[in-house]
C-alpha cells in the first residue's frame, strides 16, 4: 500500500477546514465544550484552556473542577461556566460520581487533563471517559497533560479507548506513551530535531493508536491513524513558554465542539495558534510571550483566514466536519 502523503499545511489548506458561522446561529449552534482540567498547583492551565475555547469560537464553555476548587475558579472566570466535581478526598475526584456528573452535562466535546492533580482516581476518571463504557455515542476529546499521563500508567490503554480522541503530547509526553506500549524509543534519535524521525513516530503511533496525534514542538505534526500527515510551518521560538500548550488544547477542543472532525480540527487548531504565536512574536519579538497573549489573537487569526476563502458560506473541505 503506498504511504500516505504529507501536507505541509499553509493559509489556503486551513482556510478550507474553517467551520460555518450561520448568520442566525446561536450560542448552541457553536457547539459546547467542557473542560476537565485544573488543581491548585495549576490554576492557570485550566483557565488559558478556557479563554482560548471562546476565543475559538466554541458557544459555551464549562469548566469542570474538584468541588472543593470550585469557588476559586469561579471567581477568576467570567465567560465560562464552572462544574463541581463530587470528590473523595481533598482535590482528589470520586471517579464513579465525577462520570456521572460529566455524563449527565451536555456537550459537545471535551478536553482532559491540562493541570489535573496526579492520583489513581483521576486516571480511573480519565479511562472510563475513553472507554466510553456508558455512553452511546463517544464525545470527542482532546487529551493532554496529565490525561497522557493517566493513559501510560493504564496497560494497552489504546484498546480500550473508544471516544474520538486528539492526542496533544509534547515529546517527553509522547515517549512516555511509546514506551508505555512497548516501543522502542531509545537510541540518538532527537524527536525535538530530527523532523523526518517525528513524521515517522507520529504516523506510527497514530496508526497503531487509532486516534490523532499532534506532535508539538517545532514544526508540528497531526498525524491520523489513516496514515495522513499534515506538518505545521511554525518554528517559534517565544511559544517555548509555560501554558502555550494548553491555549492549544482549548482550541482544538472548540473547533471538535464545533463540530469539525478530529483530523479537522487538529490541522486548524494547530494552525490558528501557530498564527497567533507569530502576531505576538511579530510584536514582542522571539522571547517574553505569555500563554495570555495568545487567546486574543485567535480570532484575529481566523478572520485572516476567512479571508481567503472564495465565497461566504462555503462548505469546509471533506475532512473537516464529523460524519
Amino acid at each position: 500500500m503506498p504511504e500516505a502523503r504529507t501536507v505541509l499545511l499553509d493559509d489556503a489548506a486551513a482556510a478550507a477546514l474553517l467551520p460555518p458561522r450561520p448568520v442566525r446561529g446561536h450560542k448552541g449552534t457553536f457547539g459546547k465544550l467542557l473542560v476537565v482540567a485544573g488543581s491548585l498547583d495549576y490554576a492557570g492551565a485550566a483557565l488559558l484552556v478556557s479563554r482560548a475555547a471562546g476565543r475559538a469560537g466554541a458557544g459555551l464553555v464549562t469548566l469542570a473542577v474538584p468541588e472543593s476548587l470550585q469557588p476559586l475558579f469561579a471567581a477568576k472566570v467570567e465567560e465560562a461556566t464552572t462544574m463541581a466535581l463530587p470528590e473523595d478526598d481533598l482535590e482528589e475526584v470520586d471517579a464513579y460520581q465525577a462520570l456521572a456528573r460529566i455524563l449527565d452535562h451536555d456537550h459537545d466535546a471535551l478536553v482532559l487533563g491540562p493541570g489535573l492533580r496526579p492520583s489513581l482516581t483521576g486516571t480511573e476518571l480519565i479511562r472510563r471517559l475513553l472507554a466510553a463504557e456508558d455512553q452511546e455515542s463517544p464525545c470527542p476529546c482532546v487529551v493532554d497533560a496529565e490525561a497522557l499521563r493517566s493513559l501510560a500508567a493504564i496497560d494497552r490503554w489504546w484498546e480500550e479507548v473508544q471516544a474520538p480522541c486528539v492526542l496533544t503530547p509534547h515529546v517527553g509526553e509522547f515517549q512516555r506513551l511509546r514506551a508505555a506500549a512497548g516501543e522502542e524509543t531509545g537510541g540518538r534519535t532527537d524527536l525535538g530535531a530530527d523532523d523526518r524521525a517525528r513524521a515517522a513516530a507520529a504516523r506510527s503511533a497514530a496508526r497503531r493508536w487509532r486516534q490523532v496525534v499532534v506532535l508539538k514542538g517545532a514544526r508540528t505534526v497531526i498525524a491520523s491513524p489513516d496514515g495522513a500527515l499534515a506538518v505545521a510551518p511554525f518554528e517559534n521560538p517565544a511559544l517555548a513558554s509555560g501554558g502555550t500548550g494548553d491555549v492549544l488544547a482549548g482550541t482544538i477542543g472548540a473547533l471538535l465542539a464545533q463540530g469539525l472532525s478530529a483530523e479537522g480540527a487538529a490541522r486548524l487548531g494547530v494552525y490558528l495558534h501557530g498564527m497567533a504565536g507569530e502576531a505576538v512574536r511579530a510584536r514582542l519579538g522571539d522571547a517574553g510571550l505569555l500563554a495570555s497573549d495568545l487567546p486574543p489573537e485567535l480570532p484575529l487569526a481566523r478572520r485572516r483566514l476567512l479571508a481567503l476563502r472564495p465565497a461566504a458560506g462555503d462548505p469546509p473541505d471533506a475532512t473537516a466536519t464529523r460524519g
